[in-house]
């Protein structure tokens, strides 16, 4: 069998150029969030397919890359079940994972625990444009925390880390998970059919109001009931601030939702504005769903004018922890689309702030070992006052190594030779 250098579809090899990048972004990331409080944790990469199907995952559930059993516990019978033939999988996110590891490890952990994951994870999705099979997640999460506190603290630091990263102009869209309901609700949907509802809702971006409206009637609900829902949105147009329209939909639904739902949603949304330090607008928009059916609350979403999809997003999952440990743990976080991210700063040209001078010192061949160990010598004082030097032979095509290094981000050359005339 010939050997393929190729990645596996929908996989990647990275680049010095990329990869330096890359590791840049992760330390800023890692030192804003430290800022907030939040500590770094680590979890394989390999999960039980219990956890994994537990219905926390929603649609990513159906991407799972499934391990086969190893060894004597691996049972090849004429038509053996997947239950007989798997028992893990690669993590499909980061989320599932922390709650096993809160969940396992709770009365050793801080309460409220921030928790910082950054890691790969695996989708057998279609490959395009900033979407790959594998692929790193950065979570920030805040177990244990019930109010409102949580979410301003996860937006701030997003957004914070964002900014110093130099996106400027970005969107969080916030919405909650029971004005939606409240929503279907007081237009006369079904409360068990409010999942339906909310995924031909994601996709009023695309088809518009009028294809919202058509496919809830082509769904089998009543005309009435989608034309009152349609008539909600048609209500806050015009309404600019998030303000204005959260007074409008406390108006309409009056009796549908909890008196404290749309209080906590402005006062999240008003903090966050009046101490923000990036340069971002934090948008109500009460279309956004999320495809996780796991979120309980307020839900959010990057929103970047270069690429025109989200860059992450996040929000409240209250319930997913006392799968786990049978008791109910308030849980929220915040996920930045670290590839897409990168995809972005790639296209920019992106250069590292106050990156080190990168030197070149070029050693002739056949170079005296005493001249050897004077560059060498050099080279290593210059690292200690904190420059890069790479220290490599000489080419005969000198010019062309020269035009190939200086693409590489080298600045400056030195070079030595045998000869102390030349």
């Amino acid at each position: 069998m010939a050997l393929t250098k190729k990645p596996v579809t929908g996989m990647k090899d990275i680049m010095p150029g990329e990869m330096e990048i890359r590791d840049y972004c992760i330390s800023v990331i890692k030192k804003t969030y430290a800022e907030f409080g939040f500590q770094g944790i680590e979890t394989p990469c390999v999960e039980s397919i219990e956890n994994l199907t537990s219905k926390s995952g929603g649609d990513n559930e159906k991407l799972i890359f499934k391990i086969l059993k190893r060894g004597e516990k691996l049972k090849l019978d004429a038509q053996p079940t997947e239950q007989e033939l798997v028992d893990g999988g690669l993590r499909y996110d980061l989320t599932v994972p922390l709650v096993r590891y809160f969940s396992a490890h709770e009365n050793e952990l801080p309460s409220p625990f921030k928790a910082l994951q950054m890691g790969n994870v695996w989708r057998a999705d279609r490959p395009q444009k900033g979407r790959y099979r594998q692929f790193m997640q950065c979570d920030i999460d805040i177990i244990g925390e019930p109010t409102n506190l949580a979410e301003i603290e996860l937006i701030l630091a997003t957004t914070t880390t964002l900014g110093r990263l130099g996106f400027r102009g970005f969107q969080i869209r916030i919405n909650e998970r029971r004005i939606l309901k409240a929503m279907a609700g007081y237009s006369g949907f079904p409360e068990d059919r409010c999942d339906e509802v909310f995924i031909i809702l994601d996709k009023m971006d695309k088809i518009g109001r009028d294809g919202v409206r058509e496919e809830l009637i082509a769904g089998g609900f009543g005309e009435e009931s989608a034309n009152r829902y349609i008539a909600l949105f048609c209500g806050m147009d015009g309404l600019e601030s998030a303000a204005d329209k959260l007074a409008f939909l406390e108006r309409e639904l009056a009796g549908c939702i909890g008196g404290d739902v749309i209080p906590n949603l402005r006062e999240t949304i008003e903090t966050v504005e009046a101490t923000r330090q990036a340069e971002f607008s934090l948008v109500f928009d009460p279309t956004i769903v999320r495809g996780m059916s796991y979120y309980t609350g307020t839900i959010f979403e990057i929103a970047m004018p270069e690429l025109g999809i989200s860059c992450g997003g996040g929000g409240r999952y209250d319930g997913m922890v006392g799968k786990f440990i049978g008791r109910e743990v308030p849980a929220c976080g915040f996920s930045i689309g670290f590839e897409r991210i990168i995809l972005i700063l790639m296209e920019r040209n992106f250069k590292i702030p106050g990156a080190a001078e990168k030197i070149c010192y070029l050693l002739e061949k056949g170079l005296p070992v005493e001249k050897l160990r004077e560059a060498i010598a050099r080279a290593q004082k210059e690292r200690e006052a904190g420059r890069s030097v790479l220290v490599v032979r000489m080419n005969k095509n000198k010019k062309f190594q020269k035009q190939a290094l200086t693409e590489q981000g080298y600045t400056g050359f030195e070079e030595f030779y045998a000869d102390p005339i030349r």
